[in-house]
């Protein structure tokens, strides 16, 4: 008697009603999951806390106002966005020569895609080493290359010279994610009905103006979701500067990830640290909901 009340009960709670029902509890695992470090480094920042002088009390929005006035963190911002925003546009430029170009090539040569791909597979870790290797003063293959070619008179100092060890790092990124940005833009042109360039062709349509007014357009909400997601990826980029550079010399390829790290376990400011880590998050929330809102204007647009 009870089963069967509890079948009739719950054939008139609607399909829709079941499946939040049944995915609330995976989602509040995950919310939980999520939320609770970020509670956690809002309540840290609102504190000062400095373990080794057993210093720990709340001091409200004072680290953040200290963020204010600290140049180092200007700094750190300057670098992250010159960083976020050449290694993102010329990603998406090689990559869309990529994708343009296998995609002409299509199935003939399948072991090209296999090698574009290498550099994405190796670990970022082992990707800076090996360049770090390559940018060397004195035993380097790029110096030599250079030097040997007659390019440069003497040996350039990569990651020693403040002036170039930011496009050192940003040369080994464009060099390590191109592919990916290759792969979503490949994708995207395969979803171009072929029909609409057999039609220009017939028009008289020139390879200019079919790319300008059909491979563009059609492409460009991938585009757009290429550089969301290299931007993020770019912007709280750690491991590659960090052992191409260690964020010098002095301060000039220091990004915010370096500095939060820096803050919080060399100097174990916890209450600063976690503050600037707050500030970064708070900045790529702006970003995304930037992003977001084009996307959705450029999805609306192309109906």
């Amino acid at each position: 008697m009870t089963a069967r009340r509890s079948a009739r009960e719950r054939a008139t709670i609607p399909d829709s009603v079941w499946g939040y029902l049944c995915a609330a509890p995976a989602v509040l695992l995950l919310a939980a999951l999520a939320l609770g470090p970020i509670i956690a480094a809002i309540g840290l920042s609102l504190q000062r806390r400095l373990p080794i002088f057993g210093l720990h009390e709340f001091v409200g929005f004072a680290n953040y106002l200290r963020l204010i006035e600290d140049d180092r963190f200007w700094s750190a911002c300057r670098v992250t966005l010159y960083f976020t925003g050449v290694s993102v546009a010329a990603e998406l430029a090689l990559g869309l020569a990529i994708a343009l170009l296998l995609d002409r090539i299509g199935t003939r040569h399948p072991w090209l895609q296999a090698i574009v791909l290498i550099p994405w597979a190796v670990p970022t870790v082992v990707s800076a080493r090996m360049w770090d290797w390559l940018y060397q003063l004195d035993h380097g293959l790029i110096n030599y290359l250079l030097t040997g070619a007659a390019l440069v008179r003497h040996p350039v100092n990569w990651v020693g010279d403040p002036g170039w060890a930011i496009h050192a790092a940003i040369a080994m990124d464009v060099w390590k994610a191109t592919p990916f940005a290759a792969l979503l833009l490949l994708a995207g042109l395969k979803a171009i009905p072929p029909d609409l360039y057999r039609a220009a062709r017939a028009d008289g349509a020139g390879a200019w103006a079919i790319f300008r007014r059909i491979t563009l357009p059609l492409l460009a909400p991938t585009i757009l979701i290429v550089v969301v997601f290299r931007s993020l990826d770019a912007f709280r980029v750690f491991d590659a500067v960090y052992v191409l550079t260690g964020g010098g010399p002095g301060n000039s390829t220091e990004t915010l990830s370096i500095y939060a790290y820096k803050t919080l376990f060399q100097t174990l400011q916890f209450g600063y640290g976690s503050a600037l880590a707050c500030a970064m998050f708070g900045l790529m929330l702006v970003m995304i909901g930037g992003y977001l809102f084009l996307l959705r204007r450029r999805l609306r647009e192309a109906g």
